[in-house]
């Protein structure tokens, strides 16, 4: 096919990149190639049976290439580093080409075909300081039989041709549920708090059982988790911490998608939630139902007035589960799941608040919950902890030494707190299986990334603490799902410990888009694609200036800002009842784990200050 003339102008690129990246670090490893005798493509090293439709424009978001199909290497969601370069003007051929990394939007990818490429002879390649030297040798010799779909390039066309038979580009459910411990079905077929649900999504995807948060505390677990930056990165580490103000310019993880191509929209709560939203960022969303405000009923349920707050109760509240706050936020995601917006791919995060306080779920909820257990508690518990964990969770005594007080006054006050804890986990669970119903009525089922997680874990009472805000094991375990069709395996584990600094890396490789090295996680890809690979880290976890806790398959280490630690053999003691750290036995695991530890810490920001509601309470 014989090619327009090309401008020749400074407003026509030289070299579009898929990834917005430059190419003065090299990395084709399989080489350029001439494919369908008009346009050279480099390749890849590891995208297999991957075909891309997208277009090219300038800078001034004008089409000038239209190419259908590059087919890759490798396998599985790589992220592309596909260069399409222009012919020459009235020429077949490439000389001293110039990189041109402007913005490109793709427009869908198509479906994975069993594509075999064999290449006759290598376009040697040479880049040097964003300078690119192409001879074009012979063209790709592609054997007969093969299943071949390219279009030529064709210059000038206002728009990119595409196929009807490709499917769009993966769209991405994420889904957080706030204070979800480990003592649910999910992660213990034997524990009381029953989530079907979760265990549904699972099956389909990637369950890990050694799942952290970054921080045990909402606001910097939740933006760890969407700027992928640690607490001791940016200096976010408390509940009123500006968030925002110590990382203004960067993306979260929804402004990645955006930059994309993405529709993002979102419902409920996916940042912190006090001082009316302020934490909030509008910038992550194209389109968001806010979190409706909780509703209280006239008294508190609980019978004790004097216990913290409106925000300190519990009970069969409200009679609807349509009145619930978590009913509205999953009804805006069915919505959205249902209606898609023509083939732009979507990215809908999902903020579910329960089982945060106060605990209120409608009495069906409560019910299979009336003889359930209470949690498992050591009557020395406290004998051996050291001074900096007495220090970090003084402010937070008050929860658990005013249960006691309300037990001793109205017993069985403690099991009535644990079982509305129970109802309200089910009841979040729930709505996430509203969710996935819309999900498997969609026609996108089967080209939809979920992913699920808690902003971090919960105590009800283990090492006689309530809330989370600790470094324990309790407050910082947590439910998380990955289902990558294509990738992960139905009704895998995972067994690797991880934190959720990886998620952002991780969407950004399963989803095509550009690597971010500022990222402090690592991408979990090859875990998905290999639970049992080789991963070589712990998770870490971070709670105030200082105060830091790593955990590997066995161990969980904990060293406080005073210098004080706390050291737990979980195969022989999942209760964290015994304190390891200062048996000299241990030493090398304690030097080990401690590696871990943040090497520098950013100085907290400044506390994020706006006039707070009448509805505002303590957290």
């Amino acid at each position: 096919m014989e090619h327009q003339a090309a401008r020749n102008d400074a407003s026509f690129p030289a070299v579009i990149s898929l990834c917005q990246d430059t190419v003065t670090n090299p990395a084709f490893r399989n080489g350029i190639f001439k494919i369908g005798g008009n346009v050279p493509v480099v390749l890849p090293s590891k995208s297999r049976n991957t075909a891309v439709d997208f277009r090219i424009v300038d800078a001034q978001s004008q089409p000038h290439v239209a190419l259908a199909t590059v087919i890759t290497m490798g396998s599985g969601f790589e992220r592309f580093r596909a260069f399409v370069f222009r012919l020459g003007h009235e020429r077949q051929s490439l000389d001293a080409v110039k990189v041109a990394p402007i913005s490109l939007r793709m427009s869908r990818f198509a479906k994975w075909q069993p594509i075999k490429i064999e290449q006759r002879d290598r376009i040697k390649e040479v880049n040097q300081r964003r300078d690119m030297s192409v001879s074009l040798m012979n063209r790709i010799d592609l054997k007969s039989g093969l299943v071949c779909r390219f279009i030529a390039a064709i210059l000038c066309l206002p728009a990119a041709t595409s196929s009807a038979n490709d499917a769009t580009a993966p769209d991405v459910l994420f889904i957080v549920v706030d204070d979800m411990n480990d003592w649910i079905s999910l992660l213990d077929p034997e524990a009381p708090i029953k989530t079907p649900n979760l265990e549904r999504l699972a099956q389909r995807g990637m369950l890990f059982t050694r799942a952290y948060c970054a921080s045990p505390a909402c606001n910097p677990s939740r933006a760890a988790a969407l700027t992928g930056l640690r607490p001791s990165t940016t200096g976010v580490y408390g509940n009123k911490s500006d968030w925002r103000g110590a990382v203004p310019n960067r993306k979260t993880i929804m402004q990645q998608f955006m930059a994309a191509g993405y529709d993002v929209r979102g419902a409920g709560k996916i940042f912190h939630h006090h001082l009316d939203g302020a934490f909030h960022d509008d910038e992550s969303f194209q389109d968001f139902q806010p979190m409706r405000p909780q509703k209280y009923p006239p008294k508190k349920l609980n019978g004790a007035p004097e216990y913290g707050s409106r925000n300190t109760d519990w009970g069969r509240w409200p009679q609807r589960r349509e009145d619930s706050i978590d009913f509205r936020t999953a009804s805006y995601c069915v919505d959205a799941l249902s209606q898609p917006t023509g083939e732009t791919p979507l990215f809908l995060a999902c903020g579910i608040y329960k089982p945060h306080s106060p605990f209120f779920a409608p009495s069906e909820y409560h019910q299979p919950y009336n003889e359930i257990e209470l949690p498992a508690r050591h009557p020395t518990d406290w004998s051996d902890l050291p001074s900096g964990a007495t220090a970090l969770v003084r402010n937070k005594k008050w929860f658990w030494n005013g249960m006691m007080n309300i037990e001793k006054n109205q017993q069985g006050s403690y099991q009535n707190f644990i079982r509305a804890y129970a109802a309200c986990a089910t009841f979040a669970d729930a709505q996430i299986g509203r969710m996935l119903d819309a999900l498997d009525a969609s026609p996108r089922r089967d080209n939809t990334i979920v992913v699920l997680w808690s902003d971090h874990g919960f105590h009800l009472g283990e090492k006689d603490h309530i809330e989370k805000f600790a470094l324990w094991e309790k407050s910082n375990h947590i439910p998380f799902i990955v289902v990558a069709p294509g990738v992960t395996k139905p009704g895998s584990r995972c067994s690797r410990p991880v934190d959720m600094t990886s998620l952002y890396p991780t969407l950004l490789e399963m989803c095509g888009l550009p690597a971010d090295a500022k990222c402090d996680g690592r991408s979990l890809v090859p875990l998905l694609r290999d639970p049992q690979a080789t991963w070589g880290r712990p998770a870490v976890m971070t709670y105030m200036r200082g105060n830091h806790a790593v955990r590997s398959e066995r161990w969980r280490y904990i060293r406080y800002a005073d210098g004080s630690e706390e050291l737990y053999d979980h195969d022989a003691d999942p209760n964290e009842w015994h304190n390891l750290a200062n048996d000299q036995r241990y030493a090398e695991v304690v030097a080990s784990h401690s590696k871990w530890l943040p090497k520098t810490e950013a100085k907290q920001v400044p506390d994020l200050k706006k006039s707070q509601s009448k509805s505002e309470t303590f957290r």
